[in-house]
């Protein structure tokens, strides 16, 4: 059983702001092993998973893709496309066949600047999803360099 994750649509918005994102969406799926975005690709969309899981990974000098956090049903997939120069920080691949729902980045952008209240509660929700992401990031990096005796490294 997953924990509580802000990345978690259903725990993050209120309903009437979730009602109103998700009639944005459109259905995308993914055979096991699709690449959705690379680091530095544009951020022009984003997903929350259906069902199945979703890897996020970055690359580490020397050592490839590491993965830092896995992704399943009602979790949110991206969040550079809210903030600019809307480019991807991390890669994700369809760890397993993925369904999706998927978001056009620039008019739910554009639906978050024309409505101030729902501007604040998506980018509210997609801040709490950045910072737990990038406690993630942290410790699965720790885990890496530590195991290697590195822990030295600021």
């Amino acid at each position: 059983m997953r924990t509580f994750t802000p990345a978690r649509l259903a725990n993050s918005l209120p309903p009437d702001y979730r009602d109103r994102l998700m009639r944005t969406a459109r259905e995308a799926n993914f055979t096991e092993g699709t690449r959705l975005f690379e680091e530095g690709s544009a951020a022009d969309r984003f997903w929350i998973v259906r069902s199945g899981t979703v890897t996020l990974d970055m690359r580490l000098p020397g050592k490839g893709r590491a993965v830092i956090e896995r992704l399943g049903p009602g979790e949110l997939i991206g969040w550079s496309w809210l903030l600019p120069p809307y480019l991807c920080h991390n890669g994700g691949e369809a760890a397993t066949p993925l369904r999706t729902h998927e978001f056009n980045a620039r008019a739910v952008r554009m639906a978050m600047d024309a409505d101030p209240a729902f501007g604040s509660a998506v980018g509210n929700w997609v801040t709490r999803v950045l910072a737990h992401r990038l406690q993630e990031t942290r410790a699965r990096l720790l885990d890496n360099y530590a195991v290697h005796g590195n822990v030295g490294i600021v």
